[in-house]
């Protein structure tokens, strides 16, 4: 049996408080993400044992130079088959472990900074299908008010169309983040990169969400619980984009019948790109 040297042991501490404290407890990612750098980081090692034949008791700083990061998107897209989209989110990925690393040691800065000049992948564009106005509306009335978890849904389908936001910044967003009272009600989500940005609701949405708030959250709703939240978790884990999927499909497949404009494959993205369109409509 191989003995990892001191280095090797270092590193697979710094990879276990990564995933398992610092990106759940304080970066503010969902889990969706923390599987997504698990997966770029276990495939890092894979190729630096397959490719490079450095044993995971034998890792070092070293390891990840720009020259091996570089030659692991080759790998990932050769050996891997990955397509360049999937390659450049394993590539942002393993950059946050990197940057974490340079934020717990400054002498390992360097290795983040080298794969920053790593370049992504070219990729192909992406055409993402429009929904017209009457789609929306279709989809809204497609919701199952009567129910519960219609209600929610309802509440979070408004939402998200009518600020245009990411469906990571609305799951992410907790109670003290919502401001519904205020003369002009408002909601502060925090984007890419750590970003804050203020996002006003229109006055269906603050109907829907008071609404949804009494019912989910009561009179007196506790600030740090998700404003959309894991019905099997509690109120301290975000409800999952998967989940949100599930319902947007569901709904969508009885909204096409209605409108065929309506996407029966429907992502959250296509709301925030329709709403994006129809802000750049004539009047």
């Amino acid at each position: 049996m191989r003995r990892s040297n001191n280095t090797a042991i270092e590193i697979t501490k710094h990879i276990n408080a990564f995933l398992d404290d610092y990106v759940p407890n304080y970066s503010g990612r969902s889990e969706h993400t923390r599987k997504s750098y698990e997966i770029a980081i276990s495939l890092y090692i894979d190729f630096l044992e397959k490719d490079k034949k450095i044993v995971p008791e034998r890792l070092n700083y070293e390891c990840f130079s720009r020259d091996n990061i570089e030659q692991w998107l080759g790998w990932l897209s050769e050996s891997r088959k990955c397509s360049p989209q999937t390659c450049n989110v394993r590539l942002a990925s393993l950059r946050v472990f990197l940057e974490y690393l340079g934020d717990k040691d400054v002498s390992l800065l360097h290795l983040y900074e080298s794969a920053t000049r790593v370049n992504r992948l070219k990729e192909a564009g992406r055409k993402i299908t429009g929904m017209s106005k009457d789609a929306v509306r279709a989809l809204i009335r497609a919701t199952d008010t009567k129910t519960s978890v219609g209600r929610r849904d309802i509440a979070m389908i408004v939402t998200l169309y009518g600020t245009a936001a990411r469906i990571g910044e609305l799951l992410s967003m907790k109670m003290g983040q919502l401001h519904l009272n205020a003369k002009k009600p408002y909601a502060i989500v925090i984007g890419k990169n750590d970003n804050m940005r203020t996002l006003y609701l229109l006055p269906k949405a603050v109907a829907h969400l008071k609404q949804y708030i009494r019912e989910y959250h009561g009179e007196n709703p506790n600030p740090d619980s998700y404003v959309f939240y894991s019905r099997v978790s509690g109120k301290n884990t975000m409800m999952s984009q998967v989940a949100v999927s599930k319902r947007l499909k569901l709904y969508a497949k009885t909204a096409n019948v209605i409108c065929p404009n309506v996407p029966i494959n429907l992502h959250a993205h296509q709301l925030r790109h329709a709403k994006a369109s129809h802000w750049l409509e004539p009047v």
